[in-house]
């Protein structure tokens, strides 16, 4: 019991850490940036003039290939990891002004935002060192050999429920505005405040637009056996285009993305770290 304690209190310190915190901090900027190459992206797929991956790899190595762009992707990695050890230690011994069951799901939700970070760390690492690898034509790739596999398939529509479950959780999230409890609300001016709330709104709801698709496509894929509809947020609002109105939606979805980033700025500042 003392060593479990004492492991506790060990975390808790590298959490409440000025250094860590000073890098998360950071890793909000680097998270906003690639999301407003994303919602470039998007707008690129809107009006069919893509070459890229719509998606937070093609934001990458949109990002990689500007001047001192290598640099600016391993600083984002780098402040993408902090963010996941912080989540990771808020996952382990965080959210103690919450209680019981809310705790519990907090706990729970840094714990999947730490795969997260780190899966957006690990992108930005490969980007670094390979900044002509396509991730869609690599995830369609695993898709394939996991469908070959026995139970592959089963393990491949699990995934696009978890990703369409992921995105719903995120249109309402932003909905209802929860992402509110983790700002400094008492900090910021009531034009700052009702910004954020706009901006967040905005931008969770458009994320889970873009997650919930792809879950869909990877349901699909499964139950058709179809490898090449598995291509994740790219394969999403190329779909999303196709539809009536998708030049539309899509610019909607992009507008939506790219108002995620600000926020991410906003939390930089604001964010209870």
């Amino acid at each position: 019991m003392s060593l479990t304690r004492s492991a506790e209190a060990t975390a808790s310190r590298t959490a409440d850490s000025r250094w860590l915190e000073l890098l998360a901090r950071a890793g909000f900027i680097g998270y906003g940036i690639v999301h407003l190459l994303f919602a470039w992206l998007a707008l690129q797929i809107a009006f069919d003039k893509s070459s890229d991956d719509g998606d937070q790899s093609g934001a990458l190595r949109t990002l990689s290939s500007q001047p001192l762009g290598k640099f600016l992707v391993i600083a984002v990695a780098v402040g993408l990891l902090a963010m996941a050890i912080w989540q990771g230690l808020e996952a382990a011994v965080g959210h103690r002004a919450e209680r019981g069951k809310e705790r519990v799901m907090e706990r729970l939700a840094s714990a999947g935002r730490t795969i997260v970070y780190l899966y957006f760390a690990w992108t930005a690492f490969k980007v670094f060192k390979d900044a002509g690898s396509n991730s869609a034509d690599q995830q369609e790739a695993l898709t394939g050999k996991l469908m070959t596999s026995t139970g592959g398939r089963w393990l491949v529509g699990l995934a696009g429920l978890v990703l369409a479950a992921i995105g719903v959780g995120l249109v309402i999230y932003g909905a209802l505005k929860k992402f509110e409890k983790h700002l400094k609300t008492g900090e910021m001016s009531p034009k700052t405040r009702q910004l954020a709330r706009r901006l967040g709104m905005a931008g969770y709801v458009a994320k889970g637009v873009a997650y919930g698709i792809a879950g869909l496509l990877v349901i699909v894929a499964a139950v058709n056996y179809d490898p090449e509809k598995a291509r994740g947020l790219d394969a999403a609002l190329h779909t999303l285009r196709e539809q009536s109105y998708g030049t539309f939606l899509l610019t909607l979805v992009a507008l939506g993305i790219a108002a995620f980033g600000v926020y991410c700025f906003l939390q930089s500042r604001y964010r209870k770290v």
